[in-house]
């Protein structure tokens, strides 16, 4: 049936919040992790403004027998993006983005786009043929002509299997671990049991896309031509914002007193540096700690030899005991 504004049900905000909570804990965030979730999404809510371009569920099942009849390459390519239902969405989209992360994190989002792009012609592909010789060898028609398919399940099923290829010798499947090679066959039974109404044609086609892709990517060293356009693109896009950045620099508010307790050296100036023995963060004009007298390393950061014994302390200093160091360090 087709979904005219689809209502969520609590289990979309759920997702957005989840979604959110990862990205913000992430130095680098994934940019095409987070259009793909957001594009699924927005094809199953059809929000007013995309009434008019989205067509219907109807119009995209992946049908064998209506792709090669009409050669309508509007089912192959959009019915990965459409879902049935929100528990169908919200579930294919919390793999993506747990897949998506680990993997555009191992290379660039141009590549990733690119191996994107791959697996869902080579899921897509591979399924067609799957059901096609069905038909031809074993004179099975359901496949081909009965099914009607839509999800992104079968682009994630391949993209577990390139996953799997850069983890370790066990993985986890649902909580089972088990060697990284079976895991992606292992999801395809367990998911088939469970929820036997899945297509297993489909899922199979994107395992198998998964292999085809990682024996292609063996054979060829260099980036492939698709990712060579894809970033291309990505740099024109950013020179406006290389342009703002360089007219418009920005730099981090510092907060006077003491600086913060560990972490990354994120908006700190290039002149200042930080001492390692209180982390307070100094002029780069004063070679020892204003704050408790660390000298400062060559390199510019600080050193745990101070110019004077410190007092140990088990714990972090208390701001009464840092005050007493400074009042020490200047002699009042």
């Amino acid at each position: 049936m087709e979904r005219r504004g689809s209502r969520s049900n609590g289990m979309l905000p759920l997702l957005a919040l989840h979604a959110a909570s990862e990205y913000y804990r992430l130095d680098r965030k994934p940019p095409v992790t987070a259009a793909l979730i957001a594009a699924n999404s927005l094809v199953y809510l059809r929000p007013a403004f995309l009434e008019p371009i989205l067509p219907s569920i109807h119009d995209v099942w992946f049908n064998p027998h209506l792709i090669l009849k009409n050669k309508d390459l509007k089912r192959f390519l959009l019915s990965p993006f459409y879902h049935v239902g929100e528990s169908h969405l919200v579930y294919n989209m919390l793999s993506l983005l747990w897949k998506g992360i680990k993997l555009e994190s191992s290379m660039d989002s141009a590549e990733f786009a690119s191996m994107v792009a791959v697996l869902l012609g080579m899921s897509q592909g591979i399924t067609l043929l799957l059901s096609k010789a069905l038909l031809v060898l074993f004179d099975y028609e359901k496949a081909y002509y009965s099914e009607y398919a839509v999800g992104f399940s079968g682009v994630i099923f391949a993209m577990k299997v390139v996953l799997n290829s850069q983890s370790g010798n066990y993985s986890y499947v649902h909580g089972i671990p088990m060697p990284s090679r079976y895991a992606a066959w292992a999801e395809l039974v367990l998911i088939q049991m469970l929820v036997p109404g899945v297509s297993f044609i489909g899922h199979l086609g994107g395992i198998l896309a998964g292999f085809l892709y990682l024996r292609l990517r063996s054979a060829y060293s260099g980036s492939d031509p698709l990712t060579l356009v894809l970033r291309g693109v990505t740099n024109v896009l950013e020179l406006p914002m290389r342009f703002l950045r360089r007219l418009f620099p920005f730099r981090r508010r510092q907060v006077s007193g003491r600086g913060p307790v560990g972490g990354r050296r994120r908006g700190i100036a290039v002149a200042d540096w930080r001492c390692s023995a209180c982390t307070y963060e100094n002029s780069g004009w004063l070679d020892a700690c204003e704050m408790c007298a660390t000298n400062r390393n060559d390199n510019g950061s600080g050193n745990t030899m101070p110019s004077r014994p410190l007092p140990q302390y088990t714990r972090d200093p208390t701001r009464e005991e840092l005050r007493r160091l400074r009042m020490e360090r200047f002699g009042r």
